[in-house]
């Protein structure tokens, strides 16, 4: 007796879920607001454009110091970059995959704002030993870099992969079975004036954190309908200078 109303409630429960939840869930599925992925790996929920702080325990994330050579062999730290309103990438010239477009689109964005003297691009090569200053220089001219607001940086290696995956969370990792040899994200990071990290905010009000870069622009989406990021990154760029 007790099983057969065990059964009856269970069979209850049940159908309240199938009437109530299910068609919710299949209506943020089709309004697409359903996260997907983690947003350092996928496609995100639909986002706002309020700019917010990365926090870390309840702190705002200021980006770590840092110190190393550029195409030119000076010397460039992050207090370089203080009062200037900057995107972050980690590449290296010889990578055969994303690199090209990212840099593609970080190009676009330099010619966007090349009038403004408070915004500024810094790459972090994650091949050093290779990419050399001289190395680099013949990357920029390749591909039309300013480099009076662009610095390509090399420099200590064990330095450059703290700094990507401890300092920023952009992932970097030597893996011989890939193309080139080295794993790493297409993600930009945005950085304000006063040095911290920003980033617009998904519909739940959490930061979106990174900014897909190895999309471009044109082609709005890529084979894993993972749309392109560059267009929302200018535009936070020109809030962030309004700033």
């Amino acid at each position: 007796m007790n099983k057969k109303y065990t059964y009856v409630w269970v069979s209850l429960i049940v159908l309240i879920f199938g009437i109530i939840v299910i068609p919710r869930i299949v209506d943020r599925m089709s309004a697409g607001t359903v996260v997907q992925n983690d947003r350092l790996n996928g496609v995100i929920s639909k986002q706002t454009d309020d700019l917010g702080y990365i926090l870390l325990n309840g702190k705002k994330r200021r980006v770590p110091s840092f110190s190393f050579v550029n195409q030119d062999s000076v010397v460039v730290t992050d207090k370089d970059y203080l009062g200037k309103v900057y995107v972050v990438d980690f590449f290296f010239t010889r990578c055969p995959s994303i690199c090209p477009v990212m840099t593609t689109n970080l190009v676009s964005l330099q010619n966007n704002f090349k009038e403004n003297n408070e915004f500024g691009i810094a790459s972090f090569s994650i091949t050093p030993e290779f990419d050399t200053p001289s190395v680099l220089r013949q990357y920029a001219q390749k591909y039309n870099i300013n480099t009076e607001v662009w610095n390509l940086l090399t420099g200590d290696k064990e330095a450059i992969y703290d700094l990507a995956n401890g300092g920023f969370n952009i992932f970097a990792a030597e893996m011989p079975e890939v193309p080139g040899g080295f794993e790493h994200s297409g993600l930009f990071a945005l950085v304000d004036k006063e040095g911290y990290l920003r980033s617009r905010k998904d519909e739940f009000g959490n930061p979106i954190v990174y900014y897909r870069g190895a999309i471009l622009e044109q082609e709005k989406t890529n084979d894993h309908g993972e749309t392109e990021e560059i267009g929302i990154l200018r535009t936070d760029i020109k809030k962030l200078l309004q700033e």
